[in-house]
């Protein structure tokens, strides 16, 4: 089931989010950080992405959390606040079954209402299954950067795909 994210739920949802993103952090160049964010620290990130933005999860039939999106400003400068980035993680288990694209679906639909004019997804560029996945919804490549990020002993390129609302 796909519900909407309030920021009340934070304390509840956070340990099941930080410790699939822990996953992600540890052992992919999916996610730049290098350290995963404590439990606290990801209560944090949803309530203020959940109280200004569009936040959703995915729960499976006994209330698990397995996946979620959610989109918020680009960039912190005035003029670029027409455009959103979306992020999306899935439980590694439940990927390719469309969870994925119904979330991704209800943060651009909520976007488009909150006038949002364009979406942009930063993706690793090795993560081909992400940059297929954002062209399914129309996203087309927008800048490639050669790399940019250093994560488990190698460099990473960036590709950041873009969606005109």
């Amino acid at each position: 089931m796909i519900t909407r994210v309030s920021p009340q739920q934070a304390p509840v949802l956070a340990p099941a989010i930080a410790k699939i993103y822990r996953w992600y952090v540890e052992n992919t160049a999916i996610s730049f950080e290098l350290t995963a964010p404590s439990v606290e620290e990801m209560e944090r990130r949803i309530e203020e992405i959940s109280r200004r933005w569009t936040y959703y999860i995915y729960q499976d039939d006994k209330g698990s959390v397995l996946g979620w999106a959610y989109a918020h400003p680009w960039k912190e400068r005035e003029a670029y606040n027409p455009t959103f980035e979306d992020t999306i993680y899935l439980h590694p288990a439940i990927q390719g079954h469309g969870i994925g694209s119904d979330l991704l679906r209800n943060v651009i639909d909520d976007c488009r209402e909150m006038g949002v004019h364009s979406m942009i997804a930063c993706i690793t560029a090795s993560n081909t299954t992400s940059i297929e996945f954002h062209r399914r919804f129309g996203f087309k490549e927008a800048s490639f950067f050669k790399e940019v990020g250093y994560k488990l002993d190698a460099y990473h390129d960036v590709i950041d795909m873009q969606l005109m609302l």
